[in-house]
């Protein structure tokens, strides 16, 4: 059969059956941590729109309770769950991983947290097993159908990206990531912030996500916990406002 010289197709199979470049695992994260994969993620505001209707945060204010909110509350608590799913994934231990979502689930306080952690997570691995195709991933979903398993957000990412292959390190920067595009996201539509501010915000917070993944990774189940009361109060506060753009 002819082939032109300059014809790349064989190279271009050989890349997607898994023999090519090993980015395989960047673009899972990549796809994941994207606004437009449908997991409802995006929908939160993580306590900041409460934070707005109390008038507790300006603009010049954003990056210290965004600093507070990566070390003390998603740090310690959904990235640390993530990590520790994320290696009984990958060792094959799907009972660890239900157990880390109870516990994960048990820390969030307030009504709106928990419904927005299990709505997300649900959707995560429900759209999950369809474009990944991973066993471990149905089988987990399945779980959550069955009421075995709560489903928290940060659980079903770990379930998620071990099954990928993606490293863990990686999986909980990722996720971080993804939590400060969300919060940036709520700045932009609460008016606190403008596009260009919003960068400079997600570039100042890189320094945080990576003390926040160090620690998250020294961490054992025992440890997985928030500290920000603020937000729990502002979460509380939220559930009972009259008018809401956020789901929390």
């Amino acid at each position: 059969m002819y082939r032109d010289e300059g014809d790349t197709s064989g190279d271009i199979v050989s890349a997607v059956k898994g023999t090519g470049t090993g980015l395989g695992p960047l673009l899972v994260s990549l796809q994941l941590t994207d606004s437009a994969f449908p997991s409802g993620f995006y929908t939160l505001s993580h306590s900041l729109e409460g934070f707005a209707q109390a008038k507790a945060v300006d603009p010049d204010g954003l990056p210290l309770l965004l600093q507070d909110l990566l070390l003390h509350g998603v740090g310690p608590a959904d990235a640390t769950a993530l990590a520790l799913a994320h290696r009984a994934t990958a060792a094959g231990d799907p009972a660890a991983a239900v157990r880390i979502d109870e516990h994960l689930f048990a820390t969030k306080l307030g009504r709106e947290m928990r419904q927005a952690a299990t709505r997300t997570g649900r959707q995560l691995l429900d759209l999950g097993q369809e474009v990944f195709g991973r066993p471990e991933i149905s089988d987990y979903f399945d779980r959550v159908v069955r009421r075995e398993a709560p489903g928290t957000q940060a659980v079903a990412a770990g379930v998620i990206y071990a099954a990928t292959g993606v490293p863990v390190r990686q999986a909980v920067a990722a996720d971080l990531f993804a939590f400060c595009v969300s919060f940036a996201g709520a700045a932009l539509r609460l008016r606190l912030t403008d596009h260009r501010t919003a960068q400079t915000l997600l570039r100042g917070a890189a320094p945080v996500i990576e003390a926040t993944v160090e620690a998250a990774l020294r961490r054992e189940l025992e440890d997985v916990g928030a500290t920000v009361f603020a937000s729990d109060i502002m979460s509380g506060r939220h559930e009972r406002a009259e008018a809401r753009l956020f789901a929390s």
